[in-house]
Formats: C-alpha cells, structure tokens, sequence
C-alpha cells in the first residue's frame, strides 16, 4: 500500500513537471521598431490596421502588440511584437507575405506618393525561465506599457536573471507593477549574453513613477540588491545606458492593450 501510494505521489510531481515545462514558452519573438518617414506615420498606421496584420497572421505570424510612444512621438515611432514557432517558421512566413500578391498590392498602392518607412530595426528574443505566461487580453482601458532594456556588466547576466527571478519581479507585483513578459536576446543576436529586456504594465505613467520610487525604498530590494552586488563584485548593470526605459500605448488597431 505504501508502494502504491508513493509511486503515485511520484507520478503526480512528474506530471506537475510536465505540465511546467509545457508550459515554458519557446517561442520565438521578434522586436520590430519603424520610423515613418515624415508626414506618413498615419498611413502607415493605415496600412498595418487594413492590411498588415491581418496578412500577418494569415502566414502564421502571431501579432503580440502594437505601440507607439507616449505623448509627441517626434520620432514617428512605431514599435512591434511577432512571436513564431521557431527560427525558420520565421523565415518562411515572412517568405510567404512578401511573395504574397495581396501584401503586393497593398504596398504599392499605399506607397504611391513616396515610402511610408524611413528606417526599421529587428531583435529576436526568448522569453526568460521566469518570464509569466504571455496574456494578452486586454487590461485597463488607460494602461500604459513600459519597456525596460538591460545591459548586464560583463559576465553578470545570470546573476541579474537571478535576482529577478528571486526578488525583482514579486517586488514590482507588490508595489503596484504588472510583470507582462521578459525576454533575453536569441542566441546569435548582438550582446546575447548581456541583453534583459520586459515590458510591464502600469495604470499611467504617474503611477509608474510612483511604483518605482516605492520599489527602490523597499527593505526586502534594498538587502537584495545589496546581496546580489556583493555576490557579483559590483554592479549587475553597466553604469552608462545600463538600465533604459521607454513609456508605450497601444496602437487602435493592437490587440494587446
């Protein structure tokens, strides 16, 4: 009898450690950032809302979200998330919508009067171990998002992985913060194994700063954030551009929100 009871008892945490690790995205995400040529940040915005994304998701692209800067946006910014399957599914999706005779035809037509992209940039990204499950549903109506980009000194980027994932990320939830993804650079991508990059959601961007000044006063961050620097011999990011942040809002035409 008591064979039988702990053979279950193992059974059931392997079944647990199955279901965990199904459910560890391995998915392969791509950062996209557009800068609209002058005067054509609101076609192009057309072209994504009448075109793109739903040409997109016909190849298998997955749209994750769709964001532009908060306020001004001098910059004529338009930032985005695809997710894929892998590495090739990638390639070949992206084969298929440029080949595609309606992707074709809309880019024509809304180019007639010049280019609607003056620059564009690609990262790809995994999300990290501790990332939480990527929803996508919508959340409060005036939520904004912030993308926060990490530079690791030298060496330091699994000390910095784990220091979020023991403290860092229950701290923010506590202090008002919504945990919303983290991702490391794929392998192959410039300072892979430096790069942390996440986006979390706040109620505004007041309210942002607030959470953080709170965040940084916190004893449980102070003694942790002391114990991770003296586990690594300094600072876990670089002093110059280590720690970026840039406020986000969706996009009409975005279906994370």
């Amino acid at each position: 009898m008591i064979r039988i009871v702990l053979a279950s008892f193992f059974l059931s945490l392997l079944g647990m450690a199955v279901a965990a690790a199904a459910e560890n995205d391995t998915r392969l995400y791509e950062m996209r950032v557009y800068w609209a040529a002058p005067g054509k940040l609101d076609a192009l915005h057309a072209r994504f809302r009448d075109h793109t994304t739903k040409l997109f998701e016909k190849h298998g692209m997955t749209n994750v979200g769709y964001f532009v800067p908060v306020g001004d946006n001098p910059e004529r910014k338009l930032v985005y998330f695809l997710a894929y399957p892998d590495r090739k599914a990638r390639d070949a999706s992206w084969a298929a919508f440029v080949n595609d005779p309606e992707w074709k035809a809309a880019h024509a037509a809304s180019e007639k009067d010049g280019k609607l992209v003056e620059k564009a940039t690609e990262t790809f990204l995994n999300a990290t171990d501790y990332s939480p499950a990527l929803d996508t549903k919508p959340g409060k109506a005036s939520r904004v998002f912030e993308l926060r980009t990490y530079t690791a000194t030298a060496n330091n980027l699994p000390h910095l992985d784990a220091r979020f994932r023991d403290h860092t990320v229950k701290l923010f939830g506590k202090h008002g913060m919504t945990n919303l993804i983290y991702w490391h650079r794929a392998e192959g991508q410039p300072h892979a194994d430096r790069m942390l990059a996440y986006l979390l959601g706040h109620d505004s961007v007041d309210a942002a700063k607030a959470s953080f000044d709170s965040f940084r006063q916190d004893p449980d961050w102070v003694t942790a954030r002391k114990a991770s620097e003296e586990k690594a011999g300094g600072s876990l990011t670089e002093a110059k551009d280590g720690v970026l942040s840039e406020f986000l809002v969706p996009t009409d035409y975005s279906t994370w929100k």
